[in-house]
């Protein structure tokens, strides 16, 4: 199965054509023909996609669309907009809408630019993130997850296990550490990479007696071991 898209459209002829051609082409689909109604749904269901008509019966799309993008910057929208309405393709772009589609429109140009948004949403999500067995960084928001729990680091201790698995399986010096987390302008008792790394095993190692992750390379320094 597919990205899931949810399509917002309270037009039941329309929805249903929308809803058939992306099934089609193997996305998995969620329906909604009111503005109240699709907004529960992005919050429950975290669609990776919204295609949204501008007019629904409740409340009007742009207002979805900003609070969706508010809430939920992570998922996308394509907003469905009638003929003309130039205005109404611009709001929906100022309110943070990724595209716009003119209805009537032809279903391959519909698919081609979700398949787009989507591709664009993979690549930069690629760019922003490194998974290593585990954990799973989150350059943009420097964030290091484990198992998909966050982890509670300082600035320092995300910066020293962000060194170790930019050199996986590579043997680092205290003074390697110093100058590539600290800097080289550093002035003080190398020893601080030990009392760090302790601590940084203390919330990232399931028994930190025992680490799995950050070996000690007696006399040298440490190196990240990746496990299984």
């Amino acid at each position: 199965m597919g990205a899931r898209i949810l399509v917002v459209e309270d037009e039941r002829p329309i929805r249903s054509f929308i809803v058939t051609n992306l099934k089609r082409n193997d996305f998995e689909v969620l329906e909604a023909e009111r503005g109240y109604e699709a907004l529960r749904l992005v919050k429950l269901e975290k669609p990776d996609l919204v295609l949204l008509d501008v007019r629904l019966p409740d409340i009007d799309g742009f207002q979805i669309c900003k609070e969706i993008s508010g809430s939920c910057p992570e998922v996308s929208i394509i907003m469905l907009t009638a003929l003309g309405q130039d205005l109404d393709k611009v709001k929906g772009l100022e309110l943070g809408a990724d595209d716009y589609i003119i209805k009537p429109f032809n279903p391959m140009e519909l698919i081609a630019r979700i398949k787009a948004i989507l591709r664009r949403v993979n690549k930069k999500t690629q760019e922003n993130e490194i998974c290593v067995g585990p954990f799973r960084f989150d350059l943009q928001a420097q964030s290091i997850y484990k198992n998909d729990v966050l982890l509670d680091l300082t600035p320092r201790e995300f910066c020293l296990m962000k060194v170790f698995i930019n050199n996986i399986n590579k043997a680092l010096t205290r003074d390697e550490i110093l100058n590539l987390v600290w800097g080289e302008d550093f002035v003080g008792d190398p020893k601080t990479v030990d009392v760090h790394v302790r601590r940084l095993r203390e919330k990232i190692e399931d028994n930190p007696s025992n680490p799995k992750y950050i070996e000690t390379l007696w006399g040298r320094g440490y190196l990240w071991r990746k496990g299984d």
